[in-house]
């Protein structure tokens, strides 16, 4: 499987999951469609599905035009059928969807909305995490609680080390500063801080990431218990 990062918007990042045996695709969050339609429509791929981590217009908006374009089938959670438009098959936690060459395994990480999911493509060690985990931070909490949020990262922290981590915006300096404020004296954080500000100067991502350099380097995976996860994430709402 080859990974296509597609800016949208702002600062989101869609992602393509293309299966070069057979130029079908997923894509994650397209928050718009033309940025998708100009890639896919110039590498005759073929868009098969589209994958939702949440709900919110920044990673939907493009679901309408791309399934009326392209006929792809639109997956989300189930406890968000009426509000992810499009959705054809609901997905449950710990369900592993799998549909031609492509597998994965529905998590369910609460916290940043009610009906956050992440899409853990096992075979392939990658994980879409939406505005669950970012590189060096995590999504605010919205609809969710701390208690919720502290164990979907959890979840998240017990995958493979190696997994590669792609999340749905490039926040990684903000959180950068936020981390170094608070944990200056970390040296896996003072590596990773030379080689995102070397990207960004590049002009590249900073994503993905890793689950080992997130445990080693995101304050927020470094929180030992719900009330320093809590306090950190309260400083960071007001940074």
């Amino acid at each position: 499987m080859k990974i296509k990062i597609i800016p949208c918007l702002k600062d989101n990042y869609s992602y393509l999951i293309i299966d070069e045996n057979n130029n079908s695709a997923c894509v994650i969050d397209p928050g718009e469609s033309t940025p998708i339609i100009k890639f896919i429509e110039s590498n005759n791929i073929k868009l098969k599905y589209i994958l939702n981590t949440h709900h919110h217009f920044d990673h939907i908006g493009g679901n309408k035009e791309l399934k009326n374009k392209f006929g792809s089938i639109v997956l989300g959670f189930e406890d968000d059928l009426n509000r992810i438009p499009e959705i054809d098959v609901p997905l449950k936690d710990n369900q592993i969807w799998k549909a031609e060459n492509f597998v994965s395994k529905i998590i369910h990480t609460p916290g940043h909305t009610s009906g956050h999911i992440c899409f853990h493509f096992f075979n392939e060690k990658l994980i879409f995490t939406g505005d669950t985990l970012f590189s060096l931070g995590c999504g605010r909490i919205f609809e969710g609680t701390y208690e919720e949020m502290f164990n979907s990262l959890k979840k998240i922290k017990s995958l493979p080390e190696e997994t590669k981590v792609y999340c749905g915006h490039e926040y990684t300096f903000n959180n950068l500063k936020f981390c170094v404020n608070y944990d200056s004296k970390n040296l896996n954080l003072q590596k990773k801080s030379n080689d995102v500000k070397k990207k960004i100067s590049d002009g590249l991502s900073t994503i993905p990431s890793t689950i080992r350099e997130e445990l080693d380097c995101n304050i927020f995976l470094r929180a030992n218990d719900l009330q320093s996860f809590t306090k950190l994430r309260d400083l960071k709402d007001n940074f």
